[in-house]
């Protein structure tokens, strides 16, 4: 009877660590499917808005620059990172801006030319918005993916 009072708590102890290994799985599992972006289409309209994970940002090494205004030949411009434009199949030009953090959302700019690593800009995005010049290939690709199902 001794050895049977014995074996009791550590079949509770290995018992209670196999259950709390099922949460922590079903938590995992939880996680990947709900995905690393989530993407909301607004009223049937294009563009969408794209809300990635901490964790997504991070593997894909998201940067954003501010949208800026300098004086080129004494007119005021506005300008971008070159590495922030997207074209899409048609030669239309995009950006990924951001109002709040992780939440992204494509924007059509139109390009007056480019010089050096800067884009000047005819049209686009006011001075001070975030424009993503990292990870926009990403996003795109997260954004697309969704409107096709």
């Amino acid at each position: 009877m001794h050895r049977h009072t014995l074996w009791m708590p550590v079949m509770l102890l290995i018992a209670g660590l196999s259950l709390t290994g099922c949460k922590q799985t079903s938590e995992a599992v939880a996680d990947e499917e709900s995905g690393p972006a989530k993407v909301e289409h607004l009223d049937g309209a294009e563009p969408s808005r794209v809300t990635l994970t901490e964790e997504a940002a991070k593997r894909i090494d998201l940067q954003t620059a501010e949208v800026r205004t300098i004086v080129i030949n004494g007119a005021q411009r506005t300008v971008i990172p070159y590495a922030a434009i997207l074209y899409d199949t048609e030669g239309n030009t995009w950006v990924y801006t951001s109002a709040e953090p992780l939440v992204f959302m494509r924007h059509r700019v139109v390009v007056d030319y480019i010089e050096g690593e800067q884009a000047v800009l005819s049209d686009g995005p006011v001075a001070g918005t975030a424009v993503v010049t990292v990870g926009a290939t990403e996003l795109n690709g997260a954004e697309l993916e969704f409107e096709e199902e």
